[in-house]
């Protein structure tokens, strides 16, 4: 099987080694390594793959190799050496649980596949994530993850919380029996279908001729128990998983438009492979589709697609099946899609603390399946492409600008989760920075945000307004392609830790002054009392002009740049040109107001540039 990453890779490989340079290509889930000439460096290499096999899974290309150091870093090509190929096989050997007690772990391990490349080969092997409940393996009495291009040994702490989670997954729901069903509840063709994509790496299970000669397989895959079918067996092969699961098998989706006549509502029910392709589906033919400017016009989705098939495949993995409820689609096109999903976080992957003055409420990227043996089964039909799509990269595809930030509610016996249109660093963000941007250089020591520094900290300053909001939001961590970015803003002062931040969990957020949201008790230092009996909208006309004169560049604002500021931090939309000119005239009316009634001052120097008026503080009537 053909793998897109492999093929850009090696192309991009190839290129840097004919022109004796060096770019970063390696990933948390690809590694590029010569073939290994003693038995140390083989070693590091089983750390690697433990690190893979206790992460996400990974790509190990061998027969390349890193040289020189600075500006002199390049590619070699040394090629794929035939004598290698036992040192590989031993790799599902190589491992043992907590216990130390040798594992077999070859259905982790694909065929390696040998390809030409440049005057030689390379050889590619491809390494599967564990299952939830199987981890972690252990190499040598240690256990390894991977963080960004390195492997790291896992804490005890962690290793004993995915203890925790084993015995909780013993007990999973997905694998309850089905009240009055038995085997003949199944129907053999679906099974034989998923065998089929079992087999797809290589031969693993033979294609059954009836239920009865599938009984040993359906057994030691949970599907069924003490003549039982359990939900999970229902859920990949039942015959009518309606009359046996009831709402567990369907999902209803709805667009939220105001038109009644305009809203497409639509209840899906089937087995949960065709399911979640139905589900897509209606998704994908309810979001609005822009045309971009690259590729001459070509449509473009308003959310990525990857990122809602993997969103949507993850609701129906990681529900709660004890709760009869079905899982919700909602759409409200323009805005966000709302995904309701029956069931809770665990307690562990939540970080409360709603009563202080900054409130928190974070939740941990954590990546354990509710319904291990289910997403062990979903890992078969998607083995290389489209993994899940975990906590961790929902947060980078937002840091990508491709999406909004995301957040979670919660509600009775269900957890909402908001996929929000649009992008991280949106014009609210933009106007903000620039009022800011004196302040802001200042603490870089007179540099300007770079635009990765810009994602980290709108998605920092939207966490707490979502935070305060009652919504919860995925906790920025180091382990992850921008810790670059958190220890420069960090340095810098531009974020801070939260009083509940751990060394294990540091919670960030923002510089007080940049996220400060009411300025009145400022204001009524600076202009006096008189600034109380101030119309709302006028008090926060001020607020704005305070935030360009104190932290800005420009050290005043004109009303047009007042005008977008509020309009953006009122939630006004860039597409509505009518209503942001009506919002701008009543902006111009205020400003004009305030400078009649002495709390502004029109600079003479400047063309239609406003600061506070400080001349009368104190006896200011109004």
């Amino acid at each position: 099987m053909r793998i897109p990453l492999v093929d850009k890779t090696l192309t991009k490989l190839a290129e840097l080694i004919q022109q004796g340079r060096f770019e970063e290509l390696e990933t948390d889930t690809l590694e590029i390594k010569p073939v290994s000439a003693d038995g140390v460096a083989w070693a590091e290499q089983h750390k690697s793959i433990n690190a893979f096999l206790n992460t996400r899974g990974g790509i190990v290309i061998l027969g390349v190799k890193e040289e020189g150091k600075g500006a002199a870093r390049k590619y070699v090509f040394t090629g794929w050496k035939p004598h290698a190929e036992p040192n590989v096989k031993e790799f599902s050997t190589r491992f043992t649980d907590r216990d130390g007690n040798p594992l077999n772990l070859s259905e982790c391990f694909p065929a390696p596949e040998v390809r030409d490349f440049l005057d030689g080969k390379v050889a590619i092997l491809l390494v599967d994530e564990l299952a939830s409940d199987r981890k972690f393996v252990f190499y040598k009495n240690e256990a390894y993850k991977r963080v960004l291009t390195g492997d790291q040994k896992l804490s005890p702490e962690e290793i004993e919380r995915q203890e925790e989670f084993k015995e909780e997954a013993v007990h999973a729901r997905e694998l309850q029996p089905v009240l009055n069903a038995t085997i003949d509840d199944l129907d053999v063709d679906k099974l034989n279908e998923y065998i089929q994509h079992l087999n797809r790496q290589g031969k693993v299970e033979t294609i059954k001729p009836d239920l009865a000669a599938a009984r040993p397989f359906l057994e030691r895959k949970y599907f069924l128990k003490n003549d039982r079918i359990s939900i999970l067996g229902a859920l990949v092969c039942g015959r009518h998983p309606v009359d046996l699961l009831g709402f567990r098998c369907q999902v209803h989706g709805y667009v939220d438009v105001p038109q009644e006549i305009a809203r497409d509502k639509q209840d899906l029910s089937d087995n949960v492979l065709p399911l979640m392709e139905a589900s897509l589906a209606y998704i994908l033919r309810n979001i609005q589709v822009g045309v971009s400017i690259e590729q001459g016009g070509s449509a473009r989705a308003q959310y990525p697609e990857e990122l809602l098939r993997e969103t949507v495949n993850n609701a129906l993995a990681h529900r709660d099946y004890s709760i009869d409820r079905h899982v919700i689609l909602a759409i409200k096109p323009g805005v966000h899609i709302e995904i309701r999903n029956p069931g809770s976080f665990r307690k562990q992957m939540r970080i409360e603390a709603p009563h202080l003055s900054i409130p928190l409420r974070r939740l941990l990227p954590e990546a354990k399946p509710r319904n291990p043996k289910l997403a062990d089964v979903l890992r078969v039909y998607r083995k290389w492409e489209g993994r899940g799509i975990g906590m961790a990269t929902l947060v980078n595809l937002c840091l990508e600008n491709k999406i909004d930030l995301p957040y979670y509610r919660f509600k009775s016996e269900e957890v909402a989760l908001y996929l929000c249109a649009g992008r991280l660093v949106d014009e609210r963000m933009e106007r903000l920075f620039q009022s800011f941007d004196a302040h802001i250089e200042e603490r870089l020591q007179g540099n300007a945000l770079t635009e990765p520094q810009k994602s980290v900290l709108a998605y920092i300053l939207k966490s707490e307004w979502a935070n305060a909001d009652v919504c919860y939001t995925i906790l920025l961590t180091h382990d992850n392609n921008h810790s670059t970015e958190l220890r420069t803003l960090k340095q810098s002062g531009l974020i801070v830790e939260h009083e509940r931040s751990s060394p294990e969990y540091p919670i960030y957020v923002a510089d007080r002054v940049l996220a400060q949201l009411d300025s009145l008790p400022e204001l009524r230092r600076l202009l006096g009392g008189g600034i109380d009996s101030l119309d709302p909208f006028d008090k926060k006309i001020l607020g704005i002009v305070h935030r360009f004169e104190s932290y800005s560049k420009s050290r005043s604002v004109s009303a047009k740049q007042a005008s977008f500021s509020l309009w953006y931090d009122e939630g006004g939309s860039a597409h509505d040109i009518k209503a942001f000119d009506s919002f701008y005239r009543r902006v111009r009316t205020a400003f004009n107001r305030l400078e009649k009634a002495d709390f502004l001052s029109k600079l003479p120097q400047v063309r239609n540039r406003y600061v506070l008026n400080r001349k009368f503080a104190g006896t200011r009537l109004v």
